[in-house]
């Protein structure tokens, strides 16, 4: 089913940000949604920008500047990303939280959405002065966030490093007695600083789960399967780690360095050890060829990963595309034009707000666990996860089904309807 155009008549602009309220404003008119509701669900609680000072390693001080942005808590505390990247502005953040808040309440967790970063492009810092940035950037943002306000977590070129300096700055805020009840403002963080087991791979295992109940309504097994992934961060990494394991074949990788293929099939393991050798960029690895990256989208397999940034596939480069499933690693990465192509083309789209909910599934069993005082095994998290990410795919997949329409328009229907419900039966105050 096409996408057309909403109803209202809001200026056409390119980014992110209009990409999802195009996607909301679609689902709301097939919801027929509540005018009232609509304009509270359409514009953000709260959007902060700070500029903050840090003294780099030769001695200069740089002003960096920070966002913050929370959608709608009306299901729980926000909970999103931080990431660090030259594309962070407000609209991007505006966006992401948007589609935090749908992925939380499809996922039917008691969370809300929310998103932000820094405007900075990582690789040219040291380790130390990413620490120095990450700690004043927590700082400033101050009691705009806390465990039962608005929990950050890892995003693009964020780590679990990352989440833990922000814990340990924001503890240090706090007096001795508040700091044991602290633990859960960030979910990410490595085991040693009260992460959960297999939270790494949360996200990417989701995107695998995602195609596998894929497979399984189409009567295909993922064996033998090819599939190119875009993004071999740690979601494009797990992604085809997994698929790799029920017998899928990686042809393609891309990522900013460069794009690789190989139509015998890449192996993720030795990719993934010569990536972590070299800065974690692909570029140069030997064992496969590199191509223009302008074809990366066209190559000929069965299962398209674009797990790397917004808007990667547009109206320009979706006639290319030979996949028969697109499953969306990353946030916002089709573009609603772009889909309005794929989907006449009949290609299968796994979206966003239910393809990678498995890291925010993850996030919230870490958040949980450090709440109540608990350690979960590995075997445990990842059980949970399969079975919440069962349910919501098996949600979308019968909304879609008794509505006639495609997998993105059900899930946001779904998600819609639940944060729909919670206005209506409780009102707006006063």
């Amino acid at each position: 089913m096409v996408i057309k155009e909403p109803k209202s008549k809001k200026p056409v602009k390119q980014g992110m940000l209009d990409n999802v309220m195009r996607q909301f404003d679609h689902a709301a008119d097939l919801l027929e949604l509540n005018p009232n509701i609509r304009k509270i669900l359409e514009v953000t609680n709260n959007e902060l920008l700070v500029h903050f000072p840090v003294r780099m390693d030769d001695g200069t001080v740089k002003i960096f500047t920070g966002y913050r942005v929370q959608h709608n808590n009306a299901l729980g505390p926000y909970k999103g990303g931080l990431r660090y990247h030259p594309t962070v502005d407000i609209d991007a953040a505006k966006a992401l939280a948007m589609w935090m808040t749908w992925k939380t309440s499809l996922a039917g967790l008691p969370f809300g959405g929310a998103k932000g970063g820094i405007q900075l492009d990582p690789s040219r810092y040291s380790q130390e002065e990413l620490q120095r940035i990450t700690r004043r950037f927590t700082f400033a943002l101050g009691d705009n966030i806390g465990p039962e306000l608005d929990i950050p977590a890892p995003d693009v070129n964020t780590t679990a490093q990352t989440m833990a300096w922000i814990l340990d700055t924001y503890m240090s805020t706090k007096s001795p007695a508040e700091r044991s009840t602290n633990l859960h403002v960030v979910t990410g963080k490595p085991i040693g600083a009260g992460g959960s087991a297999g939270r790494d791979r949360a996200t990417g295992y989701g995107v695998y789960l995602t195609i596998k109940f894929w497979a399984e309504t189409r009567g295909h097994t993922l064996h033998g399967k090819t599939f190119a992934v875009q993004g071999f961060g740690n979601v494009g990494y797990w992604a085809s780690h997994f698929l790799e394991e029920e017998g899928g074949v990686l042809i393609g990788v891309q990522d900013a360095s460069g794009t690789l293929y190989r139509a015998e099939g890449i192996d993720v393991g030795e990719l993934a050890e010569y990536a972590r050798a070299n800065r974690g960029r692909i570029h140069g690895f030997s064992k496969a060829s590199p191509i223009d990256s302008g074809d990366f989208f066209g190559l000929d397999c069965d299962i398209l990963i674009p797990a790397a940034l917004g808007n990667q596939i547009t109206a320009k480069n979706a006639p290319d595309i030979k996949a028969s499933l697109i499953a969306e690693g990353a946030n916002g990465p089709t573009d609603v034009s772009a889909e309005a192509i794929l989907l006449e083309k009949q290609v299968d789209i796994i979206p966003d707000i239910l393809c990678n909910s498995g890291g925010v599934i993850g996030s919230y069993f870490e958040w949980l666990q450090n709440k109540n005082s608990e350690i979960w095994p590995m075997e445990e998290v990842m059980d949970r996860l399969e079975k919440k990410m069962r349910e919501s795919f098996n949600r979308v997949t019968a909304e879609a089904e008794e509505r006639q329409v495609d997998w993105r328009s059900a899930a946001f229907i779904i998600a819609i309807e639940r944060l729909a419900d919670a206005y209506t039966q409780r009102g707006i105050f006063p």
